[in-house]
């Protein structure tokens, strides 16, 4: 609770779809300007994906990475994390493309293999601005967000051994915990670990304040003192989850990725408005919001003169 708490702004993902919001960035340009200004705003790390900057699908090609990365590190210090999510359909070697051309401070690690399900979004919706929109939210009825065993240590492989690249571990279920301790056991995820409990997915953990409570127990047990927690609520849960995280003493995760809204029926304008928003809840809790010099120290992270962009 003496920590300053770290903000992690997700700017723009692959779960939305350009139609849910006229702020969602698209471009390279866009992703960089949103990204500075979530910056600006109290953000001390950065979770980034790219997007076909014509059709707005979630794209994979380090060649876009490399059109906002270099942008963002001169206009910040901000923590920048790569995502190695990436977004259906990729396969697991082209999610890890673009983190292994940047070779960035933090990237994601996605912590067990799981339903993934977009399509709900279907029944809110029946005019869409690109035909790619509702093929890729039906898609997710029978799509299975691979992320093996065998996966995760290749990951570390190509992002930990070779770069020096530590990882925000993305949990959606308490299976994925008892998967890091494993991987903790085994000694290839190495404390101090930075654990985004990622609750309100479909196919993962419920989005309710016991789920949050029963992750930080289950994770409390595995990993004590060796590791720091982050919430992620997806949706409208995103400000509730996100506030009763930094209560318990965590870190927070908001974001265009996470929840295209401000408030109810209002589309958030921008993801410093998101930010702008969680900081003024948390300086009203007494907790102090993160530098990104304070974000790399209590992360252990290898600095920013040390990324390939």
């Amino acid at each position: 609770m003496t920590d300053p708490i770290i903000i992690t702004c997700a700017v723009t993902g692959s779960v939305h779809t350009p139609t849910m919001s006229p702020s969602l960035p698209i471009t390279p340009d866009e992703i960089a300007e949103q990204a500075i200004e979530a910056a600006e705003a109290g953000a001390a790390i950065l979770h980034l994906h790219a997007r076909d900057p014509e059709t707005g699908q979630p794209a994979f090609d380090p060649t876009l990475f490399m059109r906002f990365l270099p942008r963002i590190k001169q206009a910040t210090d901000a923590v920048l994390n790569i995502s190695t999510g990436g977004g259906m359909p990729m396969t697991v070697e082209q999610r890890m493309r673009a983190a292994r051309r940047a070779a960035p401070e933090m990237a994601s690690c996605n912590m067990g293999t799981m339903n993934f399900g977009l399509y709900p979004a279907l029944e809110r919706r029946t005019e869409w601005r690109h035909a790619w929109e509702p093929v890729f939210l039906e898609a997710s009825r029978d799509f299975v967000f691979k992320n093996t065993f065998a996966d995760i240590e290749a990951l570390h492989r190509a992002l930990r051994d070779e770069h020096g690249t530590r990882f925000e571990y993305e949990c959606y279920d308490l299976g994925h915990l008892y998967t890091l301790a494993h991987f903790v056991d085994r000694g290839i995820a190495r404390p101090p670990l930075f654990v985004q409990f990622c609750l309100g997915v479909l196919g993962g953990i419920g989005a309710d304040p016991e789920m949050l409570m029963t992750m930080k127990r289950a994770a409390d047990t595995l990993f004590g003192a060796d590791y720091r927690f982050s919430v992620l609520g997806v949706g409208r849960h995103q400000g509730p989850l996100a506030t009763l995280g930094a209560a318990l003493g965590g870190h927070v995760r908001v974001g265009l990725e996470d929840n295209v809204y401000l408030d109810k029926g209002v589309l958030a304008p921008s993801n410093a408005a998101q930010v702008r928003r969680i900081r003024q809840i948390l300086e009203g809790l007494g907790r102090p919001v993160a530098t990104p010099a304070e974000a790399r120290t209590l992360l252990d992270l290898k600095g920013g003169d040390s990324v390939g962009f």
